[in-house]
């Protein structure tokens, strides 16, 4: 599930979604990269107008829930969230379909999102992927957890090391939004039955792989 072994022409076809998400992160940190060396107020506007502000949020700025999720500004924070994008988003789209998954990802980073909002004080700032992807881990837990005939010993093996992983440094490493990751996960596994009530089988473990 967890290993890729498509090009990259095949991984499109088979991961749209994915593919569209990495691609997004990918030109929104180039916009605010290049702004930077060469300004031209774009990069900045986006990142303004985009970046989870809490303050911002309570006077109607909504948005402000759902487009901190394609927004990094450091190399090494976009590097890492879409390195485990592309490790673990594929197998969940194709699992679950491109508009399950849509609703997934970004229904997972709104909860992340919103108990920021709600827990942290009205000052703070965020931004980051981080939340929508501890949300896959949530689906994944509850496969392991409860939905066993989705996911084999090894992978579940993998999921538990990962996630494990994951909850260390998310304690550990500074300026992280823990309250962001802790919902996300819990926005993950409380999505996953709904996502996966008509979900039968999981093509990755039954020698059906794309």
């Amino acid at each position: 599930m967890f290993v890729r072994n498509e090009n990259f022409k095949t991984f499109i076809r088979l991961y749209p979604i994915v593919t569209c998400i990495i691609a997004i992160n990918i030109l929104v940190y180039l916009i605010i990269f290049l702004d930077k060396i060469t300004p031209s107020g774009i990069g900045y506007s986006i990142l303004s107008s985009g970046i989870g502000f809490n303050a911002a949020i309570a006077y109607g700025e909504w948005w402000r829930l759902i487009t901190p999720i394609f927004l990094h500004i450091t190399f090494p924070h976009i590097l890492f969230n879409c390195f485990s994008i592309l490790l673990f988003a594929p197998a969940l789209e194709l699992l679950l379909g491109k508009w399950r998954f849509i609703a997934a990802y970004l229904g997972a980073g709104f909860i992340s999102n919103l108990a920021s909002f709600i827990f942290q004080p009205m000052g703070y700032t965020h931004l980051g992927a981080s939340g929508a992807i501890f949300g896959l881990f949530g689906i994944y837990l509850y496969m392991v957890a409860i939905r066993r005939d989705l996911i084999d010993k090894t992978n579940t093996t993998i999921i538990v090391v990962i996630l494990i992983l994951g909850l260390i440094s998310t304690f550990i490493y500074p300026d992280i939004d823990v309250l962001g990751h802790l919902f996300g996960f819990l926005g993950g596994f409380i999505l996953a039955p709904f996502l996966l009530l008509k979900v039968k089988e999981n093509p990755y473990i039954n020698n059906e792989q794309p």
